[in-house]
């Protein structure tokens, strides 16, 4: 049995995720109490099911304690992954104001600020027992994907590195493992032909390329990375994203995540996200 658990901060868009994997063919339970997972997942089992998704959040109070515990014990006998899904706190509210949804945890005597600290305090435990996935600037068509792409299983005994692009001005990603600051390198924005191009294009790759600085800064951080892959392969970990950042999240860090994603195709599942591209 596959099976994916989605957990997260309200309003992060565990319902889009939810979706996302019924519509690929996943019997998907949402607000399920973490204790009843081994039966749902033991009745299931039994009826046939393969390809089974459950969203267990706060709503389901203290009982998401267990959550810990009870990943343990599914991992025998289920492909199991988990997904936690995040944004940055001023997102969270503009959503609620949006959509004039209640927080599960709001009381009349506090603000939904505070509502979303003790949610985020709650949850901080669970937030590290799987991949960590920022939504704070995507749209949901890309969410969508972006669950699609990181639960194709067909490799899910390896490890997962994932590299993403950033553009500084717009936060760093809450979801990275690594952040590497490539500003400092020459910025083809300050090319009226190039600046409308993105890191992917001809043009923007042989600016870049053509810099001394460039070419020492790619194969510092390839090296970087390949010096400690391994000791986060023997510590167990399913999924690694790795952050690369420039101002916009255009050019620079586009190419870099583009280039460092080919070195390392033949080391692990690759995936690659750009952040700002897809704002």
């Amino acid at each position: 049995m596959q099976l994916v658990l989605i957990s997260g901060l309200s309003g992060s868009g565990k319902s889009i995720a939810l979706n996302a994997l019924e519509d690929a063919g996943y019997f998907c339970v949402d607000n399920l109490p973490a204790p009843l997972l081994p039966q749902l997942v033991g009745q299931l089992r039994e009826t046939g099911h393969t390809k089974v998704a459950v969203a267990v959040d706060v709503r389901s109070g203290a009982s998401i304690d267990a959550l810990p515990q009870l990943i343990g014990v599914l991992r025998n006998g289920t492909d199991l992954h988990f997904v936690f899904l995040d944004a940055r706190d001023e997102t969270l509210i503009q959503r609620f104001s949006e959509t004039r949804r209640r927080h599960p945890l709001a009381t009349d005597t506090d603000t939904l600020a505070e509502a979303i600290g003790r949610e985020r305090e709650a949850l901080a435990d669970i937030a590290q027992l799987g991949h960590h996935i920022d939504t704070s600037d995507l749209k949901p068509a890309t969410l969508r994907g972006w669950i699609r792409g990181l639960l194709d299983l067909g490799v899910a005994a390896r490890l997962t590195l994932l590299f993403e692009s950033f553009g500084f001005k717009h936060g760093i990603p809450l979801d990275a493992d690594m952040v590497f600051d490539v500003r400092c390198l020459p910025n083809p924005h300050y090319d009226p032909v190039l600046r409308p191009l993105t890191g992917r294009d001809p043009e923007v790759i042989a600016f870049l390329e053509e810099h001394e600085d460039v070419v020492r800064m790619r194969e510092d951080i390839r090296r970087f990375i390949a010096d400690w892959l391994p000791c986060f392969t023997r510590d167990a970990r399913s999924y690694l994203t790795i952050a690369l950042g420039c101002t916009g999240g255009q050019h620079r860090s586009v190419y870099l995540t583009e280039w460092l994603a080919a070195q390392f195709s033949g080391w692990a599942r690759v995936l690659v996200r750009h952040r700002s591209l897809a704002a």
